[in-house]
């Protein structure tokens, strides 16, 4: 709570400090918020990827506040192992993606609420991919014109995707090739529902390259 408001947010990094204490770093609606718990290894309710409601307590001496009056926010499939484990793979890529930074817009939180809900109704993996391409599309780092990443020549057959799904011939990087309209639809339509589990099961190994 800042201000007699309460905060909500994502847990997307806990880092041990002393025996039990912690320092949670938050993904809020404008920040990623960096504060410190007493005793946080001893709760459950703090884990990667988990949504909360938090108090602020500014009154901490030092140059970090402190977490307080923590409340956790449950979703349907928290105690379903497979959807539990791809959301906190992603989350901590997501941590590594924006850890320098501290201001930003209400994109990501939006975004991670949107993939909560995508999650409850389909794979996971889906969910996520589908995810990733609105954030790179948002960073302005989706390629989508098909311009091959190393011989720089048009792509006018299949195409292959490699880390941050820059695109390629197939014969360049040598990696898997996709057929380019489902490629497209990814990308356009922020949609892979043309791609089937092994093709969402290749591209969410290239996310878990790096975001």
């Amino acid at each position: 709570m800042v201000g007699g408001t309460y905060l909500q947010g994502f847990i997307i990094n806990l880092q041990k400090v002393k025996d039990e204490d912690l320092i949670v770093s938050i993904l809020g609606s404008d920040k990623v918020y960096t504060l410190y718990r007493f005793y946080g290894a001893r709760h459950s309710i703090l884990n990667i990827g988990y949504k909360i409601d938090f108090e602020i307590d500014t009154n901490l001496k030092g140059s970090i506040h402190r977490l307080k009056d923590v409340m956790q926010l449950g979703f349907a499939w928290m105690g379903e192992f497979e959807k539990m484990y791809a959301w906190q793979r992603f989350v901590k890529l997501f941590y590594s993606h924006l850890k320098d930074v501290e201001h930003i817009d209400d994109f990501y939180f939006v975004l991670f609420n949107e993939m909560l809900v995508k999650i409850t109704k389909q794979n996971p993996k889906r969910a996520l991919l589908e995810g990733y391409i609105k954030l790179l599309e948002h960073e302005g780092r989706l390629h989508n014109e098909h311009i091959c990443l190393l011989c720089e020549e048009k792509i006018e057959n299949n195409i292959s995707l490699v880390r941050g799904f820059l695109p390629t011939h197939p014969k360049c990087s040598y990696s898997r090739s996709f057929e380019s309209n489902h490629i497209e639809e990814l990308f356009n339509e922020k949609s892979a529902i043309n791609l089937n589990d092994e093709e969402v099961d290749y591209l969410w190994q290239i996310i878990l390259q790096g975001l």
